[in-house]
């Protein structure tokens, strides 16, 4: 059995049955996929094998693709590869509902995809930067401080006014 590729439904399934039964079994991928996310500008390319070792069943794979986005300090476009470990103990069946250490396989078949798809978006930030000492934009004229320096006057807050006069002091 192996791998089951379906093409309809755009999901790849792995059939566990002859892994779990065997120690030392061991199953390779190595294929792509189309995420629908407005960040993600490429197919997500997932290599990796799921294997039996004395007993224990995991899976361990990469998942690379190409992110495009806008920074959010300064809104240039970020461009670049990013990837992704995924690394998952497997198992059969559990007694207990709360378990977030393993993946239950109930009818011995995983959706590939959907654990690839989880991964990425549980790694992926909470905002992009195009670098990390980006300047970001003037607050008063807008320009890019990456690129150039601005002239405005910084406007004072006046309820640091009595602090700043103790230290004129």
């Amino acid at each position: 059995m192996g791998i089951v590729f379906v093409f309809g439904g755009q999901a790849v399934y792995i059939e566990l049955d002859a892994i779990f039964a065997s120690e030392g079994e061991r199953r390779d991928f190595d294929y792509e996929f189309v995420l629908e996310d407005e960040v993600i500008a490429s197919p997500v390319q997932v290599r990796g094998c799921v294997f039996n070792k004395t007993g224990i069943v995991s899976l361990n794979a990469s998942a690379v693709y190409l992110l495009n986005a806008s920074c959010a300090r300064c809104g240039e476009s970020v461009s670049r590869t990013e990837s992704v470990n995924i690394d998952h103990t497997l198992i059969s069946h559990s007694e207990n509902d709360d378990n977030d250490y393993f993946i239950v396989v109930d009818n011995m078949r995983l959706d590939l995809d959907e654990l690839v798809s989880e991964d990425i978006f549980l790694a992926m930030p909470s905002r992009y930067l195009c670098s990390e000492d980006c300047k970001g934009l003037c607050s008063i004229c807008g320009a890019n401080l990456n690129r150039e320096a601005c002239s405005c006057k910084r406007i004072a807050d006046p309820r640091w006014d009595v602090l700043n006069d103790l230290f004129d002091n």
